[in-house]
């Protein structure tokens, strides 16, 4: 049976990067994903060609609010970019399988660099909301890993090193990008839990002690299938608020997108000027 599940796997990312290929003018080097209240990033592409989920084959549709559902193929000036604004979360009930199937569609595409943005908490000493973090390192709370299971050495191996999760030459382009346009950047570990509840004050602590400086519910399982693949990464936090123990004021789902807006400005000029830098990758 399993090995029967993993043959219809592999089938079903064929079958929607093949579609991909017939409708995207050309194949781009590099896709983003955006996280929650950053999906504006695309009114600033070039060209931009939105395409629904729903028209997609076998891909999940994104059910969150915040979360527009489309993946948008455009130009960062001359370089063609795909974006997907809407991902896929455990806590919405897909499988694993499902929240990381569109990175494995992206390596048989050719793609090989996946920026990751996400909407998070931060617990860093001195964040401040609004703040946009670049990850450094991740910890995994969600209590799962996308590579459970029987493994298809097509997509990889079964082992997977995550010493350079976070691609170190791509974190060193966003440093000096943040940099040169006066961007404050913070940098930091996230943390990742699979929602949808919030963090008790307990948690925080813990977080803390682990050495988190922002928590959110999505990214990791993206980011360990995208090594397995081989693919290069880089990550961002946007920190929509600042969590601190003892604190009793109730977090929303509607304020994290409200502050997603309200930096998406410097977020976007960043994340623009990055794409438009980033090497194509080996």
């Amino acid at each position: 049976m399993n090995d029967t599940l993993l043959m219809v796997n592999r089938r079903q990312v064929q079958e929607t990067a093949a579609w991909l290929e017939k409708k995207l003018p050309v194949i781009p080097h590099t896709a983003i994903m955006l996280g929650s209240g950053l999906g504006n990033l695309t009114t600033y592409f070039e060209k931009p060609e939105p395409v629904s989920y729903i028209d997609v084959p076998n891909l999940p549709t994104s059910t969150v609010m915040g979360h527009k559902g489309e993946m948008v193929f455009g130009y960062a000036e001359d370089k063609p970019v795909l974006a997907f604004r809407g991902r896929w979360h455990f806590y919405e009930g897909y499988l694993m399988s499902q929240v990381t199937f569109y990175v494995r569609v992206l390596r048989e595409l050719g793609i090989r660099n996946l920026v990751v943005t996400n909407a998070a908490g931060g617990l860093g000493q001195g964040f401040r909301a609004g703040d946009i973090m670049l990850i450094q390192d991740h910890i995994n709370m969600m209590g799962t890993n996308p590579l459970l299971g029987p493994n298809d050495e097509y997509f990889g191996p079964r082992f997977v090193s995550m010493s350079n999760a976070y691609d170190h030459k791509l974190r060193q382009l966003a440093e000096e990008t943040a940099s040169r346009l006066n961007i404050p950047l913070q940098k930091g570990v996230y943390l990742a839990v699979s929602g949808p509840t919030y963090e008790t004050h307990a948690e925080v602590k813990m977080f803390k002690i682990l050495g988190a400086d922002a928590v959110g519910m999505s990214t990791i399982p993206e980011v360990i299938v995208a090594n397995q693949c081989g693919m290069k990464v880089l990550g961002f936090s946007a920190i929509t608020n600042v969590i601190n123990p003892g604190d009793t004021s109730p977090v929303t789902h509607e304020e994290v997108l409200d502050a997603g807006q309200r930096m998406e400005s410097r977020f976007c000029t960043l994340i623009m000027e990055i794409l438009k830098n980033i090497p194509k990758g080996e």
